[in-house]
């Protein structure tokens, strides 16, 4: 059963990091990999030289942390409240409307937001509007445009999240909540000191292993959402590498940028693994 898996993920994954070796060429698709000129660290050097590089990683790194805390704080948050309603149907019903965004692709949702964010015609700046505020540009003004890529992506992906809390919340023991009652202990209380406890291990569990994704902010988000106007900002790894590979043909200089990101994403999962054992007691093997 493993074995079609496997296959597949060797050939697509695997097969191509022989590719890898641009990153140290001066690579001319005439002369294929073999045929190029080998140039060692130069095109290293000639990323980090460019002035937008380090504004590049650090949108990422802001984007990618703002997410993972993001991530974390507003799932918790729904299944708690999901936890308190007392009627199945509809609970079910709120469960099923807040996690059916994550079905669908950003090429739908960012059309979506195009229209509700617009300055002149979006829902929300009419609603600003009413309130005496005057239009906001979410998707062309450098202030807000990371801002706007975390909450869409958090109104697109918690409800899915939110699944794994109200997995952990059904293993809490009902009998805690029973004891607490006695001793008079109201809702924050058996809040604060029974369900959180409760799940602990998996949300430090989730957030270790978030870690490894501290320089994925989203390629197919913001691709979609992104233009020149915001790219001081909005600007991360993946689009770089997207306009200098596919774009501009610079292919070693996207191939060394992409390294690069794969080798810091590689300590950061073993950090986040090595995190995960230590806290969680959470293996692999």
């Amino acid at each position: 059963m493993i074995l079609p898996g496997a296959i597949i993920v060797f050939i697509y994954h695997y097969i191509p990091m022989g590719g890898l070796v641009m990153a140290f060429q001066k690579y001319i698709p005439a002369k294929g990999i073999f045929g190029s000129e080998w140039v060692g660290l130069r095109n290293f050097a000639y990323v980090f030289s460019l002035p937008s590089t380090m504004e590049v990683f650090w949108n990422t790194l802001f984007i990618a942390m703002m997410k993972i805390v993001a991530g974390l704080v507003a799932p918790i948050a729904t299944a708690l409240l999901l936890n308190e309603i007392g009627k199945a149907a509809f609970k079910r019903t709120v469960q099923t409307l807040v996690y059916l965004p994550h079905f669908l692709s950003w090429t739908i949702l960012a059309g979506i937001l195009i229209d509700i964010l617009s300055p002149g015609q979006g829902i929300v700046n009419k609603v600003l509007g009413l309130a005496g505020i005057e239009p906001i540009f979410f998707l062309g003004d450098n202030n807000w445009f990371p801002y706007t890529i975390v909450i869409s992506n958090e109104w697109k992906e918690f409800g899915f999240s939110t699944i794994v809390y109200l997995a952990a919340l059904s293993g809490v023991d009902p009998s805690l909540y029973e004891s607490a009652v006695i001793d008079g202990a109201g809702r924050w209380r058996q809040t604060w000191h029974i369900t959180l406890p409760g799940i602990r291990p998996v949300i430090i569990l989730l957030m270790t292993l978030s870690l490894g994704q501290i320089l994925n902010a989203g390629f197919e988000q913001v691709f979609n959402l992104y233009s020149p106007y915001v790219y001081e900002s909005g600007d991360i790894i993946d689009t770089m590498v997207y306009r200098m590979g596919l774009e501009n043909a610079q292919y070693s200089l996207a191939t060394a940028v992409g390294l690069l990101k794969s080798v810091v994403s590689l300590v950061m999962i073993s950090v986040s693994y090595l995190l995960a054992y230590r806290l969680a007691n959470y293996r692999i093997f």
